[in-house]
């Protein structure tokens, strides 16, 4: 009897994993071995994203009875040598759709030995990028459209975990690396596990409310399921599938965000340059100032990394991010549009950033994400959004709790005082530093480079 190969990546679950099953199938009674390279190109990252990728593997591994083979190196020579190794007869995959993933895939379809083939089954999507089009057979350009279509294109039920599973055991595995010591850095265990367990609370207690409050910084009532989507320890499928029949407003909208991860996605699958360049051309030739060359600038970027821009939103939101690896969704367009609209500094320096420090970082995601926000994107209403990080604050944290959770130097300032401490006598009292740029003067600016680069 066969025996096949089942490479794992963002896929780390055993349940609702369509790859699985084609390998089964394929093994007609015979073993599946499941192994999840080790690769050091991704591994040096992001310390925050290797912490969680360990967890979820820690988790897999349990879930599939200790049977995951660890091994490091290159995909492309670890996975070959595995299956001249072992005698596989194929080997499957969840499909990748990031340009790093594609060209990894194709390198390691390249090697692999004559007669095995590298079988795509499924992806970390619901629909997969690339599938929907317009009435035209194009790509969409705008989310709206995209999500109307891709809502009637539908997606299949849950996968179950095939039945009579047999582990091919003989294969000699790595030890599991420690994970990154990251000091006061608090995040939460990835897993099957964990991300089942959230997913149930949030549907018991949050997703009805889920339209009025997800904007809310001040309150804890997001779905927190980013992480888990990111390393594959729940499907969107599944989530889709617990929401169907669902006609609250609350349950809709959280499709509606899931139709968004969806879109980014299928964008970066149709115009894979635009992960680190802008999407419309019409604004390449916008002026920004860089920190890789000027001193000035480079020590406002630290300040905004650290949380020290003198704007207490995007502070705290700042400051979130460092403590926990996650920053409230509103925060990131928040903070995103202060380094490009206030700062003027073009949005790969920030979406580095936020890679490197999101425990949830998703390329497709982060890097349209900081689009939409610089007005470079799939954005209708483009670069003359400037958000205004006081009335942002005051709006979306109305009693100042978010800022002063994050934002110890201003905890003596009650309410919605704590937005604006430069009003208070007491103020900067705390040692809370003063504002690095003026909104009036940063915004002016920025509009004025924006009609620059329009003519």
């Amino acid at each position: 009897m066969p025996t096949t190969l089942l490479w794992l990546r963002r896929d780390l679950r055993l349940d609702d994993l369509p790859a699985l099953g084609a390998a089964h199938d394929a093994a007609d009674g015979g073993r599946v071995l499941p192994v999840f390279v080790l690769d050091p190109r991704l591994l040096e990252e992001s310390a925050v994203r290797t912490h969680c990728l360990l967890s979820a593997l820690e988790s897999a591994q349990q879930a599939y009875d200790g049977a995951i083979v660890l091994r490091t190196g290159d995909p492309e020579q670890v996975v070959p040598d595995l299956v001249r190794e072992i005698g596989a007869s194929s080997v499957h995959i969840s499909a990748e759709s990031t340009p790093f993933g594609r060209r990894r895939d194709a390198a390691v379809r390249e090697a692999l030995p004559e007669g095995v083939p590298l079988v795509a089954t499924g992806c970390a999507y619901a629909v997969g990028p690339g599938t929907i089009r317009n009435g035209s057979g194009d790509p969409y350009q705008v989310f709206t459209p995209f999500s109307r279509a891709w809502r009637e294109h539908g997606w299949p039920d849950p996968a179950p975990v095939p039945k009579d599973l047999r582990w091919h055991r003989q294969a000699e595995s790595e030890g599991m690396p420690d994970r990154p010591d990251l000091g006061d850095v608090q995040l939460p265990e990835v897993g099957e596990e964990a991300a089942h367990q959230r997913w149930e609370a949030f549907l018991g207690d949050d997703v009805t409310a889920y339209d009025e409050e997800r904007d809310r910084a001040d309150h804890d009532r997001t779905s927190q399921m980013s992480v888990h989507l990111k390393y594959g320890t729940i499907h969107p499928r599944t989530l889709l599938a617990d929401l169907r029949g669902r006609r609250d407003k609350g349950a809709h909208t959280f499709a509606t965000e899931l139709a968004w991860r969806e879109f980014y996605a299928d964008v970066l699958w149709q115009q894979p340059a635009s992960a680190w360049s802008d999407l419309k051309p019409a604004l390449r030739g916008m002026s920004y100032d860089d920190p890789e060359t000027d001193d000035g600038v480079a020590q406002a970027m630290q300040a905004w990394r650290e949380g020290r821009t003198g704007y207490p939103f995007v502070d705290a939101g700042m400051r979130q991010l460092l403590a926990e690896g996650w920053m409230h969704n509103r925060l990131r367009m928040v903070t995103a549009s202060f380094l490009v609209k206030h700062l003027h500094v073009w949005w790969p320096h920030g979406a580095r950033h936020f890679m490197q420090q999101l425990r949830d970082g998703d390329i497709a995601s982060n890097n349209h994400g900081w689009q939409w926000v610089a007005g470079t994107g799939t954005d209708a209403a483009p670069y003359f959004r400037v958000f205004n990080p006081v009335t942002q604050g005051e709006r979306f944290d109305p009693s100042g709790d978010y800022v002063r959770r994050y934002l110890p130097e201003l905890r003596h300032l009650a309410g919605k005082a704590a937005h604006q401490p430069w009003g208070a006598d007491d103020g900067y009292a705390q040692g809370y530093p003063e504002r690095i740029v003026e909104h009036k003067e940063a915004r002016e600016e920025a509009l004025r480079r924006y009609e620059a680069a329009r003519s």
